[in-house]
């Protein structure tokens, strides 16, 4: 099984203007970004990670709009057949620190107010764990892989 959800943690330097497709403009700040995705079709975790490790010359999500100004940090996922994305992102959405940061960012098909929040500084993983998986998540995992830099 490779399907499941996963968090992105991105960083980002500095102020801009972003255009999310149909969505809007972002006006992003400096500080952290974490978004909470899901991949259950073809290539499941594998293929979708390392798309995000990319900068997409075509963005195809909301997040590929992003990631031309973010650098991508750490990728944390579970490989399950349970759709957790919504969970985590109600339970991130309360988490201390945590603002919406665009609403309907990555969850126009759902009714999630979003699955993208900023932090001023990046939250302490272990915080990250515990409130994640309050959810009945199995294990998280970490894909290591450098700071990716945006473009």
């Amino acid at each position: 099984m490779h399907t499941g959800t996963y968090l992105l943690i991105l960083h980002c330097s500095k102020k801009a203007s972003v255009p999310i497709g149909r969505l809007g403009t972002l006006v992003t700040e400096p500080g952290y970004y974490i978004y909470v995705g899901s991949a259950f079709g073809p290539g499941g975790i594998p293929a979708r990670l390392s798309h995000h490790e990319k900068v997409a010359s075509t963005p195809h999500w909301h997040i590929d709009y992003l990631r031309h100004h973010c650098a991508l940090d750490e990728c944390w996922y579970t490989e399950d057949s349970v759709h957790y994305e919504h969970d985590w992102a109600e339970r991130l959405q309360h988490f201390h620190g945590a603002r919406i940061a665009m609403p309907h960012f990555g969850s126009s098909d759902c009714q999630c107010p979003t699955h993208l929040f900023h932090f001023h500084h990046k939250p302490r993983f272990i915080e990250i764990v515990r409130e994640v998986t309050m959810a009945p998540t199995r294990r998280l995992h970490y894909r290591d892989s450098e700071v990716i830099p945006a473009r």
